[in-house]
């Protein structure tokens, strides 16, 4: 056993101690207490940690940096397995895929120490999460691993435990139970630390700390086995997609990605087509990639846990001084719910769009902007305010980040017939195109607001109609799903139906090989090496 790290986009100071520590192995290869090497966590608080090749142990400490340990089991590797990259808003630590030929790659056991006021993603695959204490904010999942959270009675954890097929067990509080048996609730002390807990098919236990300190990972968690994800049934929320996928789908010449100059990139999502589920934890040797036919080089991949910048659209032309609290409420939910790497930015519109917060990972902010929702009035324009959030995706994601934009409306913009009020100066149509070529995701949450109409005067069954359709158009326009919602008291569940969702999204670019621009049809097919998988999104482009 020894441990290594492997830094990427440093500090010279952290670097300089980073070459220090690779060439002097026993300073970080000693007892349990040694602090390992140390990285200076971001302004923005947000850490995220990786590894598919093991598990990870997370503890809280009285100091103001982090500090990353890493155990391998088996054949020394040539070169560190740890990656650490740092944002001015996020810190990351990830463990590499391991070298060609290693069959099966060396196992890699992460150990880190957190400050307080970290805003914590904790994402393994089979290897076991280990907890103790309560970051700020803390999300662990894992596909197969179990999840050990050791957390004092006063740590002021307000725990959501979701074991989809295995099981919870709180020892040191008594859980409220959720949404269909899905998921426990616990809170403890002052519940201000949301602790977000959740495994596919491990156990997830929370415990008191006291008592002899246990391993970082537990034995028996080493030896559990890779399960392929999809294979129970999928439990949806009130919001569930209007169509479900009965098998590969069609792509019309409408559905087109986004060309960035001779780089191609697009946004997949993968479904098990037995059970209509997303699949997780899908690496980019999984997936072959086609433009008219001939197989093309993946030059970038971004995994399903990669964050997003998430633009929640919502539309209040219909709301009240009563249904206006449930929107705030679900909007609330969403922040919750979103990963914390994720930024979020949050546009009310009726007549005229208005930013209630920029895109930020700071969640604090953004629940004290919800609460200033308030009711609007007046017309409204749904293609016009669309449109804008588009404006500001562009506008404020500077970076490398995915963008996703989740519309929620009634789709009665006022150029429908017999909708009040002063229409959108954007067509429909024009929409559409642009929607096409939206670097991201769109999802639509269509809210039913039907009612009968008591004269020619009010709005018909048509417009209705009409509204439904292109809502759910506008939805396979952007690559994402289109939800139904019956009642605003539904809300919250479609969200959670889109945060998850989200989770399954892959991105994949790269260079083709016909570099013609000659303005003609090139389709795009993406091939899923795993049994029953079918990718979806956007399926082609034109080379203009």
């Amino acid at each position: 056993m020894f441990y290594q790290c492997r830094a990427k986009f440093l500090s010279p100071a952290l670097s300089a101690l980073l070459l220090i520590l690779l060439f002097a192995p026993q300073a970080i290869s000693g007892p349990a207490g040694d602090e390992g090497i140390r990285a200076d966590l971001p302004p923005g608080n947000v850490l995220r940690v990786e590894n598919r090749r093991g598990g990870i142990s997370v503890e809280v400490w009285g100091e103001n940096y982090v500090s990353v340990t890493a155990a391998v089991e088996g054949p020394a590797p040539k070169r560190s397995p740890v990656i650490i990259g740092r944002t001015e808003q996020s810190l990351a630590v990830s463990v590499g895929r391991g070298e060609t030929g290693s069959s099966p790659p060396t196992r890699v056991d992460l150990t880190l120490r957190v400050p307080e006021r970290a805003r914590t993603e904790i994402i393994t695959t089979t290897g076991a999460i280990v907890i103790r204490g309560a970051p700020a904010e803390l999300s662990a999942q894992t596909v197969s691993g179990n999840i050990h959270a050791l957390l004092s009675p006063a740590s002021g954890a307000n725990i959501t435990a979701e074991a989809l097929t295995g099981n919870t067990a709180f020892e040191n509080c008594a859980p409220r139970l959720g949404r269909e048996d899905i998921y426990s609730k616990c809170r403890l002390g002052a519940g201000d630390k949301p602790v977000r807990l959740r495994s596919e098919r491990g156990r997830i236990v929370v415990a008191s700390p006291e008592g002899p300190r246990d391993q970082a990972i537990p034995s028996e968690a080493r030896r559990s086995v890779p399960t392929l994800i999809g294979a129970d049934k999928n439990k949806a929320g009130a919001g569930t997609p209007s169509t479900p996928l009965a098998g590969p789908e069609e792509v019309d010449e409408g559905d087109v990605v986004r060309v960035d100059t001779e780089l191609v990139t697009l946004n997949v999502s993968v479904i098990d087509r037995g059970t209509n589920r997303g699949l997780k934890g899908l690496a980019e040797g999984d997936f072959k990639l086609f433009e008219d036919g001939s197989e093309q080089q993946i030059t970038h991949f971004e995994s399903s846990s990669a964050p997003f910048n998430l633009i929640l659209l919502m539309d209040l032309s219909f709301s009240t001084k009563e249904k206006i609290g449930l929107i705030r409420d679900a909007a609330l939910h969403f922040v919750n719910a979103a990963r914390p790497a994720d930024r979020i930015g949050i546009i009310t519109f009726a007549k005229t769009p208005i930013v209630v917060s920029r895109l930020t990972d700071d969640r604090e902010a953004l629940r004290r902007s919800i609460g200033q929702i308030v009711e609007p009035r007046a017309s409204t324009k749904v293609y016009d305010s669309l449109a804008y959030a588009l404006d500001e995706v562009l506008k404020d994601s500077k970076d490398s980040r995915r963008n996703a934009i989740v519309l929620m409306s009634d789709g009665l913009d006022s150029t429908l017939p017999n909708v009040s009020g002063e229409g959108s100066t954007i067509s429909y149509n024009e929409l559409l195109s642009r929607v096409r070529e939206f670097d991201g995701v769109l999802y639509t949450l269509w809210l039913d607001t039907t009612y009968e109409p008591l004269s020619v005067l009010d709005i018909q069954e048509e417009t209705f109609d009409l509204a439904y359709d292109r809502m759910e158009e506008l939805s396979e326009a952007g690559g994402g799903l289109f939800y139904e919602v019956e009642k605003l008291e539904d809300l919250a569940d479609a969200y959670d139906r889109v945060v998850a969702d989200l989770g399954t999204v892959y991105s994949l670019s790269y260079r083709p090989t016909n570099r013609l621009r000659d303005g003609k049809w090139r389709a795009i097919r993406v091939a899923v090496g795993r049994p029953d998988a079918v990718a979806r999104g956007k399926r082609g482009y034109y080379a203009n």
